[in-house]
């Protein structure tokens, strides 16, 4: 029968595992140790291991504890139909993480819109990420908003060297503006109509919104701080666009070790959306296989609705 070593941090030094990998060390009972990746299992508090299978109430022999909380998935757990595999979440320890939905990227007049970008796929995904918020904020999950902006100054975009400042130069970054409603705005400027949320994803009181400066909504922003303070492990991604800022928020997600959920049809991607295999399939295929578990927002919906409605 295998146990767990106590010392894991000398055993994975004494065994020179990479530090970027998580790694069980268990010992036979002849003594000799075995390693095994801790994707393959889970860790339940109260009983060591759980089984391979990710059901949180079954122990590795198969028999069901009697109580106990699960560390990763709490016992009020819903499974969403996913891929590759049933992805499991409780509302208490999940968030829906927005990415930058706001009028610069979804709105006739924004950034996106002036550049000849398509912003079709875009606004056709607003109706699908209403819905998958307005279930997770029933169910008492919380909802964070990342809106791309920089400062006025234009500091925090590394002006005038750096390279985030170079590739959105032929964006018109900074420039002055008018908003369709006749008011002074400034592109991917904070505090003015470009930057602000489309008006049908209106953030309501106990939302979290956070302005992020690069495509990574974790790069020098309080987004990690926030979640773990709210004992968050379970990300939903939605918004736009699939391959840049939300396939560079859940890769450093998953670098943080929160278990990611995207939205196949609440993500959109305007690059190459016309090709045999567009960025946003390929970027969901990527995710799938290194990054996340991807759903569909009918399917998540649904699950949602299985969970007692919280009051705010």
């Amino acid at each position: 029968r295998a146990r767990p070593v106590v010392d894991l941090d000398d055993q994975i030094h004494r065994h020179e595992l990479p530090p970027v990998c998580r790694w069980l060390i268990l010992s036979l009972a002849d003594g000799s140790p075995i390693m095994v990746p801790l994707p393959t299992l889970r860790i339940r508090a109260d009983i060591g291991l759980a089984s391979p299978n990710n059901d949180p109430t079954v122990c590795a022999s198969g028999s069901r504890p009697p109580g106990g909380a699960d560390v990763d998935v709490p016992s009020t757990s819903i499974e969403v139909t996913a891929r590759p595999e049933p992805f499991r979440l409780a509302a208490a320890t999940t968030a829906v993480i927005v990415v930058d939905m706001q009028n610069d990227f979804a709105s006739p007049g924004g950034m996106f819109d002036r550049a000849g970008i398509d912003i079709a796929g875009i606004q056709a995904i607003v109706p699908n990420v209403q819905a998958v918020v307005a279930a997770a904020r029933n169910a008492g999950a919380l909802i964070v908003y990342l809106k791309m902006a920089f400062s006025a100054d234009l500091i925090d975009a590394g002006y005038p060297t750096s390279p985030t400042w170079l590739k959105h130069i032929r964006m018109r970054v900074g420039d002055a503006v008018t908003s369709p409603q006749g008011e002074p705005s400034r592109i991917l400027v904070r505090d003015c109509w470009n930057t602000d949320i489309v008006p049908e994803l209106d953030p309501v009181d106990g939302d979290v919104v956070l302005y992020k400066t690069r495509y990574s909504g974790f790069y020098n922003t309080e987004l990690d701080a926030i979640l773990r303070g709210r004992g968050v492990e379970q990300l939903v991604v939605v918004g736009a666009t699939t391959s840049v800022c939300v396939e560079s928020t859940v890769r450093d997600a998953m670098f943080r070790d929160y278990h990611c959920l995207v939205i196949s049809d609440a993500t959109a991607e305007p690059i190459a959306a016309g090709a045999p295999r567009s960025n946003h399939e390929a970027s969901l295929l990527t995710l799938e296989l290194l990054f996340a578990s991807v759903a569909q927002a009918e399917d998540l919906v649904a699950s949602l609705r299985l969970v007692a409605p919280v009051s705010r």
